[in-house]
């Protein structure tokens, strides 16, 4: 295309987890992580992940109290380190959750195994040197769980790790306990929310504290109302904000659109989701009323019976007709996706209705909406493309898109990648007639550096909207309003 060659000739010349122990761990925890155990002891062990690597690095330090361990991470915080805001126990210091802090600091989790029974409250406050009023936000926010027994350590446990585990979870131990009595190991692992800051937890039940939740200061911004598209008896269609979560994240709940709607309708009973849209995406969202008609909804999905339309703010054109990729199996970002086919991935399949030319978004819009330009140089102009989704998988129009080498304006995770694709389009072993690698260390190498070439995800708002949403064909059919870039 001479756009892209034109676009490259300008680039070339510019400068440019479930459970915390589980495989999911590196995707959901990339940041400060402490593992508090019931026994006394020394040493505490740092453990360094990074985003789109693969490896850990153990440190040891002295610590007095507590075995524990913790993530280092370079990611931006609003946490300040002054001495008047750091506790002696090197953290800083809390007081409650709300108001809402202006950004996301790096993620802290701690996890505990309970040594004398009483109120979860009490012990985690006591234990970690919280505020009670901090915890009990905590748990109002789903930010606190509970395993009857402690989770098995990963393969890079360290000995003394191992040894914590093999003595809380003997069988003469567990023999003693009444409460999982009947039940396997496995089935005893499974963790669920603590939903009461009074609820009784005995000794030996494993704690897993996510002292700081991802936050979602857009929830304060937004008049709520005005955003409720349609109400009927059964479900509610909202035209959700950018830069907000559908029904919550493992550690928050209570910053939801799901939450927020609910309390600007004044309803009695919480809305329910009924499928998902990106955080840094908006327009709309069926809400089911019941849980009769939210497993309604989830048929109707596996049956087809739902269409989802969307615009998509390009930063290059895009060709109009039916765009098809495959999509790699592995439930991390960034979705990588392959111009030919792959043994295991997943077919993805979008069709661009239409892609017309419109005014780049202002400076000032840009700003409001948090827009990043990645190293994508300026433009008086972006594409517009309204697209039907044929397949739903996660990032598909974003990831897809990308790969034609016309990234949504301001996605920070897959724009950089389009970025330096189109200034050595080597790095992409996936484009069609890509290179032949000698080995699969080589090609594992290869899809490293690939993914190295991705961004974080976006602090708000991308170009891409859910703009029409129908099913019965077209019985419901529901708009999203004007979107932020118009």
């Amino acid at each position: 295309m001479a756009a892209t060659a034109t676009l490259a000739s300008i680039l070339t010349n510019t400068s440019l987890s479930s459970l915390v122990w589980s495989s999911t761990y590196r995707r959901t925890l990339l940041s400060p992580v402490r593992l508090v155990c019931r026994l006394a002891s020394n040493h505490f062990w740092t453990e360094n992940y990074q985003k789109n690597s693969n490896f850990i690095t153990w440190d040891s330090r002295a610590r007095s109290r507590y075995r524990s361990f913790r993530c280092q991470s370079t990611a931006s915080s609003n946490v300040n380190s002054t001495p008047d805001s750091v506790s002696s126990n090197g953290f800083r210091r809390y007081g409650r959750l709300l108001p809402c802090p202006s950004e996301n600091g790096p993620p802290r989790v701690e996890h505990l195994v309970v040594k004398e029974g009483g109120p979860v409250l009490d012990y985690i406050s006591n234990s970690l040197d919280l505020p009670p009023l901090f915890v009990a936000d905590l748990i109002h926010f789903g930010a606190v769980y509970y395993a009857l027994v402690c989770p098995k350590p990963p393969p890079s446990a360290t000995p003394e790790q191992i040894k914590t585990y093999k003595e809380v979870t003997a069988p003469s131990v567990l023999k003693n306990r009444a409460s999982i009595k009947g039940k396997t190991v496995r089935e005893a692992q499974k963790t669920y929310r603590i939903t009461r800051a009074d609820e009784f937890v005995e000794a030996g039940t494993y704690l897993r504290v996510h002292v700081h939740p991802k936050r979602f200061p857009r929830c304060y911004e937004i008049d709520w109302r005005s955003r409720i598209v349609a109400i009927t008896e059964s479900y509610v269609i909202l035209d959700k904000p950018a830069g907000t979560s559908v029904g919550g994240t493992t550690d928050n709940i209570e910053e939801s659109c799901a939450t927020f709607a609910t309390r600007a309708l004044g309803l009695t009973s919480p809305l329910m989701t009924t499928h998902q849209i990106d955080n840094c995406t908006e327009g709309c969202v069926v809400l089911a009323r019941t849980k009769d008609y939210c497993s309604v909804f989830h048929g109707k999905i596996r049956e087809k019976k739902v269409k989802k339309l969307y615009l998509a703010l390009a930063a290059a054109p895009v060709p109009v007709g039916v765009i098809t990729h495959y999509m790699r199996p592995i439930n991390i970002a960034p979705r990588l996706v392959s111009e030919e086919s792959v043994d295991g991935w997943h077919l993805c399949q979008l069709e661009v209705l239409e892609c017309k030319k419109v005014a780049w978004p202002t400076s000032m819009t840009e700003r409001r909406y948090s827009i990043e330009d990645c190293g994508w140089p300026p433009q008086d102009f972006a594409y517009e493309c309204k697209v039907n989704l044929l397949t739903g998988r996660t990032h598909q129009i974003r990831a897809q898109l990308a790969a034609c080498g016309a990234p949504i304006v301001g996605d920070s995770m897959y724009l950089p990648a389009a970025v330096a694709e189109i200034v050595n389009p080597r790095l992409n072993p996936f484009r069609k007639n890509s290179k032949k690698y000698a080995n699969e260390t080589d090609k594992a190498q290869a899809i490293e550096e690939w993914i190295a070439q991705h961004g974080k995800e976006p602090a708000v708002a991308i170009g891409l909207q859910a703009c029409q949403i129908l099913w019965d064909n077209g019985e419901h059919f529901y708009e999203a309003g004007t979107p932020w870039w118009r």
